[in-house]
């Protein structure tokens, strides 16, 4: 494998395994249309500002966020709007898989019943 290559995957897999916690990716959803305080996004998501604090400091140093202070307060943007769409497709894949394998259940307890 190419070196450039490499380090291009090695820093996808860095940026996959940053979005890879679902605080993470709630914390994308929530900010997909606007900023918002710190303390504002703890209350919306029923999470401590401290655990909040440290997942939105990995999203920072990974450049998923980034932050703007107003007096004491933290707000919080997405950096890139390609971000959210990242996660909008995976979730996509994941419904669509979600549905075929529920479907394919349906049909094999179906076919269970009618051999019955």
């Amino acid at each position: 494998m190419a070196k450039d290559q490499e380090v291009i995957y090695r820093l996808h897999a860095e940026v996959c395994k940053v979005l890879g916690h679902p605080l993470r990716i709630a914390i994308i959803d929530h900010l997909q249309d606007s900023e918002m305080s710190a303390g504002e996004l703890a209350r919306l998501m029923e999470v401590s500002k401290a655990n909040l604090s440290q997942h939105l400091g990995i999203m920072r140093h990974n450049g998923i966020v980034e932050a703007r202070r107003e007096g004491s307060h933290l707000f919080y943007r997405i950096t890139n709007p390609k971000v959210v769409q990242a996660c909008r497709l995976m979730r996509e894949v994941m419904l669509e898989r979600v549905t075929s394998n529920e479907i394919l259940i349906h049909q094999a307890l179906a076919q269970e019943e009618r051999n019955s």
